[in-house]
């Protein structure tokens, strides 16, 4: 498949076309995220939603511009973005004696928040039981196992590009399931 045919394929929603397209250019954005990030599972979750957004807004692309680079842009500015949340994390610095100190907010929960948490989390799992199995699985290995790509691609005995595509496919489902609410 050529790439101009495969983007034009994937406007039309056409599954081959979008892992096509991620699988060629996935090396070339998690290659792009390790040099920046320096770390596997990081970049790979990066990596991710860098599909998940250009695929969501791939009616967008224009064909005057190169897949590759348009795709590279949405990383970076995912990765800024990202840089920007953990900065905002730390609240103040405060100087004591040439010491240096991070004041960092308290995230630990309350014991309401917990059991707010809870309700949400049988929601959500009563949400994904909604989904087909090979989705419910995958999604179980990633975000309740905390498994990464790699393992997963071992445990289920398939590539990890498949992999790949299976979670951002359940990730998509679950969230218009959510959103039908």
């Amino acid at each position: 498949m050529e790439i101009n045919e495969a983007i034009k394929r994937a406007k039309s929603n056409d599954q081959k076309a979008f892992n096509f397209l991620l699988n060629l250019y996935w090396d070339d954005v998690y290659g792009f995220q390790l040099k920046r990030i320096q770390n596997e599972n990081d970049a790979e979750d990066v990596t991710i939603q860098t599909f998940s957004r250009a695929f969501d807004k791939i009616e967008t692309f224009d064909e005057k511009y190169t897949f590759k680079t348009w795709l590279i842009t949405i990383s970076k500015n995912l990765h800024i973005d990202l840089l920007r949340k953990e900065k905002n994390s730390i609240t103040q610095v405060i100087t004591n004696t040439d010491k240096k100190a991070f004041q960092v907010l308290d995230e630990s929960p309350s014991p309401e928040d917990i059991l707010i948490t809870e309700q949400h989390l049988a929601k959500l799992l009563r949400d994904i039981k909604k989904l087909k199995p090979h989705y419910q699985e995958i999604i179980n290995l990633r975000y309740f196992q905390e498994l990464s790509y790699k393992e997963i691609s071992k445990q289920l005995n398939e590539p990890m590009n498949n992999v790949k595509v299976k979670l951002l496919r359940a990730k998509k489902l679950l969230a218009e399931i959510i959103q039908d609410k």
